[in-house]
């Protein structure tokens, strides 16, 4: 395994990039952020990376989350970033095409997983372990004994929305920006998100849930409340733990 390689967090809103060190899951250089160019589109975003590149003055292998389902290297989902602009883009190949630079592309939340299994909250651990990113939406990963089951969606699951009597994605109604654009008390969504949890629960009953994203810096307003058949711990690594998680998977698939 390489020691080093640029992480790139690639989101909705800001591309984030750093360089990894593996052995340590720690990051070598401060991290950089930009904006998220706009208009969407594969163009701008491969400027926007070219730019993080070139800040580094970086020559070597580069993992990037993107958010949205990765099959074969291949963008299937885009919904955050662009939509349908993406669908089929091979992004690790235009990566490789527009900086000569060798790339791999893993989902975002599946890269935030791979580093707190490795390197944080689930070190060590084995059994069914589920993480959920909480922010702006609600990413998800889950590994059975170590190995990852890519490109889970549970954000997306439905659920009936009382005020309407319609069935939407969880993500609009327990995630932290529904929290926000609902102006819920931290109580009443923790009830709302606890329901959610106890969903998950019955799905695929995972031993451990580590609960990341922007609500991890306040589970002191909310883990009080939750009450599933699970350990339930908030995630170590924060806004690094994409990053991380997106150099590791590099390193690993490209065995350099």
């Amino acid at each position: 395994m390489n020691k080093e390689v640029l992480g790139i967090d690639i989101g909705g809103s800001g591309v984030k990039g750093a360089v990894i060190d593996l052995k340590k899951g720690t990051l070598v250089t401060e991290r950089v952020r930009i904006p998220t160019p706009t208009p969407h589109s594969p163009q701008t975003l491969l400027d926007g990376i070219q730019t993080i590149i070139d800040g580094f003055g970086w020559k070597g292998v580069i993992g990037c989350g993107f958010p949205g389902v990765i099959r074969s290297q291949t963008i299937e989902t885009a919904a955050n970033i662009g939509g349908k602009k993406f669908i089929g883009i091979n992004l690790a190949e235009e990566i490789g095409i527009k900086t000569g630079l060798e790339a791999w592309i893993v989902n975002d939340a599946d890269a935030a997983g791979v580093a707190e299994l490795r390197y944080g909250a689930g070190r060590g651990c084995r059994g069914v372990v589920l993480m959920l990113t909480v922010g702006t939406g609600i990413g998800s990963s889950m590994f059975i004994d170590g190995t990852l089951v890519p490109n889970l969606e549970f954000g997306h699951l439905k659920m009936r929305d009382k005020n309407t009597g319609r069935n939407v994605a969880a993500e609009r109604l327990c995630s932290d920006a529904a929290r926000k654009s609902h102006d819920l008390q931290w109580k009443q969504w923790a009830l709302r998100f606890n329901k959610y949890l106890q969903y998950i629960q019955f799905l695929c009953r995972p031993d451990l849930i580590i609960i990341g994203g922007g609500v991890a810096s306040k589970s002191d307003k909310f883990l009080k409340y939750i009450e599933v058949d699970s350990d339930v711990v908030v995630a170590k690594l924060e806004n690094r733990a994409g990053m991380i998680g997106a150099a590791y998977e590099a390193s690993k698939y490209l065995k350099v």
